[in-house]
């Protein structure tokens, strides 16, 4: 490999607010590089314990015009975004934003491009592939074709606390103790552990120039889908889960049943189920020769240490361990969902942009602001939403039929939010601590909404507690959904504020 120059090499991450991108970050930063990260909304990385020591860039890589100026002084430019789950057209979108992107790292001098791309079955023609791998090779051929030496990591399902292959397999096993699945179910998969496609990430800076080609990445367990989930349930302390394959599930329809079941959505479940019905096995392990297997590491939480590659179960229980102590530091829903609204939230009284409606409830509470904060920054999830569970559940199943997230996203952290979370079918648009808390919903709706709650002092030592729920409605549509669901707030919203103050008031309230 080729020796550092004195200065810090600078690395361009995009997709920083995603699940490999947030993860990244700081291992780049203790490999002593400069990182620089390519985001739409600087906001989004504001409450990430590194972003004090990172430069920001706004830009995104559908509007080529933005580009230029994020390239400044590059040397290695990390492509780690696509447009999984935006619907018909993302091939074409993915196909642009490539094409863009290594113009404009090679008009900025760019000395490697690293791309995590998807492990391409051996021998399967590009027509057979499922359209979302075809669309990860072709985006990994448009960069290597850009005058950029890129190194393109092909990796199958990556094993780590909160990412979206982890989780479909997580819930799958442990909530369905007899599972009739779909043939794919008996493919052969190489899994890799998160912590090892990290490593070959940060590695691959420093590749040498000669080097523009893919490589394939996987971990030292060759598993059918099968396997992976009897061995999962074995290291979960799980009774043996019962798998009966049947041939007629379509991913189609297959991609429904993971999504009915799992709290990974269809329009994400249908194309890693798609991707499952061809082999995605290494056919090589070329990057040894540039990045060795490590002779022995020690991985914390395992307790011992591990030689080579992390292989699956260890994998699994290092995922495990960070769930259980509430240390995932990113999920697969951190990035912004495809498509959702972005406009400001309206401000009042100078809102200009046509009709708002307002649902406000207010209440005074004999607890301290902190104590109803702490109920408050705690909402959803496990918790749940405190007022007509019925209610918000049959609002998520809605939503999870027409195609949205749902209600059974969660949270990454049981007690802490910070800015850009995914909080069931809500994103944490902001937060300041003790104060104020708003989430922007990524349910489907007819216009932008956003569930506004804040907490003041109200100077005889307990507190005042105050709700916002806010609609812009688009067209006779959304007027007429506001309008049909207006009675129930009374319970929904009313119930919300009256149960968070007593929450906060604890069991004596």
């Amino acid at each position: 490999m080729t020796e550092q120059t004195a200065r810090p090499t600078r690395c361009l991450v995009t997709g920083a607010t995603g699940y490999i991108g947030g993860r990244l970050v700081p291992e780049l930063l203790t490999a002593g590089r400069t990182v620089r990260c390519l985001v739409r909304d600087p906001g989004r990385l504001r409450d990430h314990p590194w972003r004090a020591r990172v430069e920001t860039a706004t830009g995104d890589v559908t509007r080529p015009e933005t580009l230029d100026p994020a390239f400044e002084d590059v040397d290695t430019a990390y492509y780690l975004v696509h447009s999984l789950g935006t619907g018909p057209g993302f091939e074409r979108t993915d196909r642009d934003a490539a094409r863009a992107f290594g113009a404009a790292a090679a008009r900025a001098g760019v000395r490697r491009i690293v791309y995590l791309g998807g492990l391409v079955p051996s021998g399967v023609p590009a027509a057979e592939l499922s359209p979302h791998l075809r669309s990860r090779a072709e985006v990994g051929r448009l960069l290597r074709e850009s005058g950029v030496p890129t190194a393109e990591l092909r990796a199958a399902v990556i094993i780590g606390s909160g990412s979206a292959s982890f989780e479909m397999l997580r819930h799958l096993t442990e909530r369905l103790p007899v599972m009739v699945t779909p043939s794919w179910v008996d493919t052969r998969i190489q899994p890799i552990a998160v912590r090892d496609v990290l490593r070959y990430l940060v590695a691959a800076a420093d590749l040498p120039p000669e080097v523009n080609r893919a490589f394939d990445i996987g971990g030292p367990d060759v598993l059918t889908y099968r396997r992976m989930m009897l061995r999962y349930a074995a290291v979960a302390g799980l009774p043996r889960r019962i798998v009966v394959p049947v041939p007629v599930l379509t991913p189609r329809l297959s991609g429904h049943w993971v999504g009915l079941v799992t709290p990974v959505p269809n329009a994400i479940a249908r194309p890693l189920v798609e991707s499952l019905r061809h082999e995605v096995v290494c056919a090589e392990h070329d990057i040894a020769r540039y990045v060795p297997d490590p002779a022995g590491q020690t991985v914390p939480g395992l307790g011992r240490p591990v030689r080579g590659l992390i292989g699956f179960e260890d994998a699994v229980r290092l995922a495990l361990r960070r769930i259980r102590d509430d240390e995932v530091v990113t999920r697969w829903s951190s990035a912004s969902l495809p498509g959702a609204p972005s406009d400001p939230l309206p401000t009042d009284p100078d809102w200009a942009g046509g009709s708002l409606y307002q649902d406000v409830r207010e209440r005074r509470v004999g607890a301290a602001p902190e104590a109803v904060w702490r109920v408050v920054e705690g909402i959803g999830g496990e918790n749940g939403w405190y007022s007509f569970p019925l209610a918000w559940a049959l609002r998520g199943w809605v939503d999870r039929a027409v195609g949205g997230v749902g209600l059974r996203r969660g949270r990454r952290d049981p007690a802490r939010l910070r800015v850009g979370d995914s909080l069931d079918f809500w994103r944490v648009e902001e937060i300041e601590p003790g104060r104020l808390l708003r989430l922007r919903a990524e349910m489907r709706l007819p216009g932008p909404a956003w569930l506004e709650l804040t907490v003041a002092p109200d100077g005889d030592g307990g507190a005042v507690y105050r709700q916002r729920a806010l609609f812009h409605p688009h067209g006779l549509a959304g007027h007429a959904y506001w309008w049909s669901v207006a009675p129930f707030h009374a319970v929904v919203f009313g119930g919300m504020a009256r149960n968070i103050t007593e929450r906060a008031l604890g069991p004596a309230g």
